[in-house]
């Protein structure tokens, strides 16, 4: 979502730009429309949309299966008409808009629990062939449940017109609005930062799932100041590390240089974009950025990185690691998160108290509860929530279009 432009005597830092201008704007938010075309003009002449079966290649990483192995399996109820329906929840703020519908503050009516509800248009997802998106990222929602910085999925329903995800509520605002604020962070802020999105990619890339969408308006702060990744719908299943994928989506600024080129590709993309984030968290610019398009495909392409000061040799060190055009010799790509974890930028990270949230966060967001919406644009949260959502008698349906879309959490049934 896009954030609030703050006061006009700070200096006017990429961040604020890409709030301000119009341009970066649609860029970012609608990561496709418009984009095709222009990149299959500048950049090559290949099918970037052409879907491709692989097999699994490999095992899941061991150390993070394990991980995940000892953490409490959650056990889900997956059927087409649990007992959920829009007006078991009061709507009390927009929160955000997206391509397809909005996501809006809710409180359930019963047990009071706060929840941020993403509402989906279906006439808008299937005129845009975005089904299969949909479903995988509700897939990957659910995953997210049982990792401390990826939002999960508590619910999810459907009426006639609508899809509702009910996810975590996070309120400490987006790294974007931060970024906006401040221009840059201190090296030991980034490092926390880094950490604790390397833990959710390496997460992820344990279950065979690439994210390839990982940029400042994807990653979220709770009100503890964690990080949570959100928006999972460029996810890819099934893709295992050393698997490859020849599909063309993401965010220009992020985007690793084998997917511009349409190339296979791995999960080592993530990698890829973890650096570009790291490089604005440093120093204000993603490392490859022009106003041009056309230059900044080229930059990311073929430019040298540039060398900033003000930073640690481990700093440049990681960060020429994870810009690695070459793959087979990018950080990550071989071994994934271990060989982030064994890099010196990281020497002062306890892995395992950072994944039991026992690290304390470099800033806490000011934030007094649940319907604290200081850091969210006031762009939404001044607009009045739509009457429709809270007629109560909404009931659920289903369809053959969204099949086993509802989802209800065992636990959160019975409370409900």
């Amino acid at each position: 979502m896009q954030m609030a432009v703050t006061e006009d005597h700070q200096p006017l830092t990429y961040a604020k730009m890409k709030g301000l201008v119009s341009f970066f704007s649609a860029l970012l938010k609608e990561k496709k429309v418009g984009f095709y075309d222009f990149l299959h003009k500048h950049v090559t002449g290949q099918q970037f949309c052409k879907q491709l079966d692989h097999q699994k290649i490999l095992q899941r990483q061991s150390r993070l299966r394990g991980e995940k192995e000892k953490k409490k399996s959650v056990s889900s109820v997956n059927t087409e008409c649990p007992q959920m329906k829009p007006s078991d929840f009061d709507y009390l703020k927009l929160i955000g808009k997206g391509s397809f519908g909005k996501v809006l503050l809710a409180r359930h009516r019963k047990h009071g629990g706060y929840y941020a509800v993403k509402v989906l248009q279906k006439q808008m997802i299937v005129k845009r062939r975005e089904q299969r998106h949909v479903m995988v990222e509700r897939n990957v929602l659910l995953k997210g449940l049982q990792h401390p910085f990826l939002v999960g999925l508590h619910f999810s329903f459907q009426t006639p017109n609508m899809l509702f995800f009910v996810l975590d509520y996070v309120n400490g605002g987006e790294l974007f609005y931060h970024l906006q604020k401040e221009g840059s962070f201190p090296e030991p802020r980034a490092v926390f930062y880094a950490a604790e999105m390397a833990m959710a990619l390496g997460y992820l890339h344990s279950l065979d799932i690439v994210y390839r969408d990982l940029k400042p308006e994807n990653i979220l702060l709770d009100s503890e100041g964690h990080v949570m990744l959100t928006d999972f719908g460029l996810c890819k299943e099934g893709v295992a590390i050393g698997g490859t994928m020849h599909t063309f989506c993401g965010t220009p600024e992020y985007l690793a240089p084998e997917v511009l080129q349409g190339q296979t590709y791995s999960p080592a993309v993530d990698w890829w974009s973890l650096g570009t984030v790291l490089f604005e968290m440093l120093f204000s610019l993603p490392p490859f950025y022009s106003q041009s398009r056309a230059e900044m495909f080229e930059n990311i392409l073929h430019a040298p990185l540039q060398r900033h000061s003000g930073v640690t040799p481990a700093a440049h060190s990681l960060l020429e690691g994870l810009l690695e055009r070459d793959v087979s010799r990018r950080l990550g790509g071989s071994r994934d998160l271990e060989e982030l974890q064994e890099h010196s930028f990281f020497e002062s990270i306890n892995w395992t108290d950072l994944l039991a949230r026992k690290v304390s966060p470099p800033f806490i967001p000011n934030v007094t509860g649940p319907c604290d919406v200081s850091y969210i644009d006031p762009e939404f949260t001044l607009q009045p929530v739509p009457a429709s959502l809270n007629e109560r008698c909404q009931a659920c349906a289903t369809g053959d279009t969204f099949q086993g879309f509802s989802f209800m959490n065992p636990v959160e049934y019975v409370v409900s």
